[in-house]
């Protein structure tokens, strides 16, 4: 039986994978072999840590379930989510800047009119949310599918409060007419702790990081000929817009948060005092403009 030293080992395990039928697939597993063993080697690993290690992942994945992504919380703590994003959006090509999907994300919300109240718990200051989707040209799309979803005023997404929240609550999908113009009313998003009671939590406080995200909210957008887009917008006024747990902050995906004083604006929209007003568009780009990577 042939023995191996550090370097050939490497060697071997990347040689191991020389029949993968799949091309991109014995790329991927090469490159991740050589990160690894590389790592195993700058650092001196011990079977202490190595085991740690092994431990922390386990933890991980048994914290997983249908409605909680611990290894997207994992990746998004870390930077990866955000990295990859990033090398996937290279050129936008005038298009808005994209961030980090989340692990909250649900197929299915429900489809409703024009400015509709996603709020159903009815808690947390009003506000109303209004723009246009638009193509590079500064065109209106027609038929743009606006996913939305945001966190309640607990700093909670429903599916973290099953049975205290109402399903679908603060998720919406709207639907653009020729105009491209879209509104929704909802409550203005709070700062809120990425879920903490698990093995990414604990991994944040030994590190001495704090779990916060600042206050946002979530948009999935889709067009027929256009690039799909996921990106956020941000209070600029929050006190953790620079020290993003999951560093998904963007410059250009700031936006204000005007407090409005008018009666017979907010009779309009329906709420009966103050509230918050919020203007924002998103640029769309056609399929085949944004660099691919394969």
């Amino acid at each position: 039986m042939r023995q191996f030293s550090e370097t050939e080992l490497t060697a071997a395990v990347i040689r191991s994978f020389d029949d993968t039928p799949d091309p991109r697939a014995k790329f991927l597993l090469q490159e991740l072999v050589k990160s690894l063993h590389d790592y195993v080697r700058r650092t001196d690993l011990t079977f202490e840590e190595w085991e740690y290690a092994i431990d922390f992942l386990t933890r991980t994945g048994q914290k997983c379930t249908s409605i909680r992504q611990e290894f997207i919380l994992l990746s998004d703590v870390l930077g990866v989510s955000m990295l990859v994003d990033a090398v996937n959006h290279r050129e936008r090509e005038g298009a808005t800047e994209t961030t980090v999907l989340g692990p909250f994300y649900v197929e299915g919300a429900p489809e409703l009119p024009m400015g509709a109240n996603i709020s159903l718990d009815h808690k947390g200051e009003p506000m109303f949310v209004h723009g246009r989707i638009l193509d590079t040209a500064g065109r209106p799309i027609d038929g743009a599918r606006i996913d939305v979803w945001q966190a309640n005023d607990d700093g909670f997404y429903d599916v973290q409060q099953r049975g205290i929240q109402p399903d679908f609550n603060l998720r919406g999908v709207f639907r653009t007419a020729a105009d491209g113009r879209y509104s929704f009313r909802s409550a203005k998003p709070k700062y809120y702790p990425i879920p903490d009671d698990g093995p990414v939590g604990r991994l944040l406080d030994e590190l001495g990081r704090h779990p916060y995200r600042p206050a946002h909210l979530h948009y999935m957008i889709r067009a027929a000929g256009f690039q799909p887009l996921v990106t956020h917008i941000f209070d600029p006024t929050d006190p953790y817009i620079a020290s993003d747990a999951v560093f998904g902050v963007k410059e250009s995906l700031l936006v204000d948060f005007k407090r409005v004083h008018d009666p017979v604006k907010a009779e309009a929209h329906g709420f009966t005092g103050d509230f918050w007003e919020v203007e924002r568009d998103f640029v769309l780009s056609r399929d085949g403009t944004a660099a691919r990577n394969g």
